[in-house]
């Protein structure tokens, strides 16, 4: 099962990845506009204050090695590496991306023979490369809903922090079931399960439930936000931004899996204004 679906993910993000630059430019997850969402600004500014929120919410203000799982392009990866002057590792299933990613790296001269500040690999987050307690922070920004295991992700990111260490992650959830609303309906369970086929998602689960598994992992100060309302808009703008002519060139020429995301744009939105899918924020200590 894991084969198959990283195969679905690295393929739909080796197609699609260059036009997601192309249109949006190097960061490939949500802006914020504002706690409420009424917040109106340019779309790629509302990603770069995605970070510098979700930074200031976890309270980091420093960190040395920093390991960014979901890596992307190396949006994140190379501003964070900027702004704390950090030695960043980015693990993406795309060699598309990490390709890219290290391109970009090499023109922002952080990256050298001598002393790289950002370097970029394909790996498996639920089996990483990497030695126990190598990270002081792991940033996961829109990649836990990837992840077939979800206990396995939250135990490999405690693995590799040291102590004192602290994940950051931003991740695609759907409502709480504990709530008045009940379990999912049969309607919703079939929203999501487009969504997961569209994009490349085993399944999605509440944030109560990560906080739960993070818990359990060990970790500790666990610290929880939702924050659908703030990232809302995106979705807008995304639709917006297909439906120009550089869009629907582009999407037409990046193929199927690409086209086929672009369709799943309306269900998205729809499910974030119905409540259905949420944005959740995790952060905790090692």
């Amino acid at each position: 099962m894991a084969n198959a679906l990283y195969k679905k993910i690295q393929t739909f993000y080796d197609d699609s990845s260059g036009l997601w630059e192309q249109i949006w430019g190097e960061h490939m997850h949500h802006g914020y506009y504002g706690s409420d969402g009424r917040q109106r600004k340019d779309r790629r500014q509302a990603q770069i204050d995605l970070i510098d929120e979700c930074l200031g919410w976890a309270g980091v203000t420093q960190a040395a090695n920093i390991l960014d799982c979901g890596c992307g392009i190396g949006g994140s990866a190379l501003e964070l590496a900027t702004r704390f002057g950090a030695e960043v590792t980015g693990i993406t299933l795309s060699p598309v991306q990490a390709q890219r990613a290290t391109e970009r790296a090499a023109i922002a001269n952080l990256a050298g023979d001598l002393m790289p500040r950002a370097t970029f690999q394909v790996a498996d987050a639920l089996d990483m490369p990497f030695d126990d307690q190598s990270f002081d922070l792991v940033w996961s920004m829109e990649s836990g809903e990837h992840m077939p295991d979800k206990v396995a992700f939250l135990q490999e990111c405690y693995r590799v922090l040291k102590p004192g260490g602290k994940l950051l992650m931003a991740t695609w959830c759907h409502r709480p079931v504990s709530s008045l609303a009940g379990p999912l309906t049969w309607l919703e369970q079939q929203q999501l399960s487009w969504i997961y086929q569209v994009y490349g998602l085993p399944y999605v689960i509440a944030l109560p439930d990560y906080e739960a598994i993070a818990q359990n992992c060990g970790f500790t100060q666990l610290a929880a936000a939702d924050w659908s309302l703030a990232v809302a808009p995106f979705w807008d703008e995304v639709i917006a931004s297909a439906l120009t002519p550089a869009g629907i060139a582009g999407l037409l020429k990046a193929g199927p899996g690409t086209l086929q995301g672009a369709l799943a744009l309306g269900p998205m939105r729809q499910g974030l204004q119905s409540g259905l899918i949420r944005y959740g924020l995790i952060c905790a200590v090692r």
